[in-house]
């Protein structure tokens, strides 16, 4: 059986751990030639890719800050395939600061929450729109969070870069239909160490209190990542919510 993905690109920034790296084997095992974008784990990225199943894959430096990374990530592609099918966005950033300390939440940290968050990631999908409408029924997946609309997470800053970016999926769905859907997968709480200092035995007690009562592992929401690529393929501009009930 031919797999899915068979001569499918895929990029996936933060790709060298946690939810991208989960997302980059899901996509691999499913057939696609995988960019696995990494900023500083670089041995990481590149484990990873030896782990892979045979195929085009490659690991490359893509901080999402910095312009003319992107613009090299976009001519390294154009160059190699000229196309592109599958982008998930899943390079972030954040700090454990308590909601109430607000001083502790300066300007400084607050750009650099929005300039990952928000602007590097539509930058990257700015760069790369003309090679997913020349892929032809392409996909951007971006990793939002239940942030986004419960206003709980690591930080306030965080939660405002989530908004953003569910609200900014919504705006690019419009314009960049129909050659390219637009989705959001929103987890709350997984077993990643995306957040520096988080305790896993809080991760494990907040699901203790969802409806399912289980932790949420980087492979559930690599599973919701390839169902917005492969399955559902009428939804756009809409948010996939996966965390075990924790926003209810």
């Amino acid at each position: 059986m031919t797999p899915l993905l068979a001569g499918k690109i895929a990029v996936v920034t933060g790709g060298s751990s946690g939810i991208g790296a989960a997302t980059v084997r899901a996509l691999a095992e499913a057939g696609a030639s995988v960019l696995i974008g990494y900023k500083s784990g670089r041995d990481r990225a590149e484990a990873l890719l030896a782990s892979l199943p045979a195929a085009q894959h490659e690991a490359v430096p893509i901080a999402i800050e910095d312009a003319s990374s992107i613009a090299a990530l976009e001519a390294r592609l154009r160059e190699r395939h000229g196309k592109l099918h599958v982008l998930v966005n899943s390079a972030g950033f954040t700090r454990l600061i308590p909601h109430r300390d607000l001083d502790a939440l300066d300007d400084a940290l607050f750009d650099a929450i929005m300039a990952t968050n928000v602007r590097g990631t539509f930058a990257v999908i700015r760069a790369l729109a003309p090679l997913l409408r020349a892929g032809g029924d392409a996909v951007i997946v971006n990793v939002s969070s239940v942030s986004a609309f419960t206003g709980l997470g690591s930080n306030i800053a965080y939660c405002a870069s989530k908004a953003a970016l569910d609200t900014m999926t919504m705006s690019l769905a419009r314009v960049l239909g129909p050659e390219v859907r637009v989705l959001a997968v929103s987890p709350a709480a997984v077993a990643t160490d995306f957040v520096p200092g988080r305790d896993p035995a809080q991760v494990e007690k907040q699901a203790q209190s969802t409806p399912l009562r289980r932790v949420v592992q980087p492979e559930d929401i690599a599973s919701a990542i390839l169902a917005c690529v492969t399955h559902l393929t009428t939804a756009t501009g809409t948010r996939i919510i996966v965390d075990g009930g924790r926003h209810l």
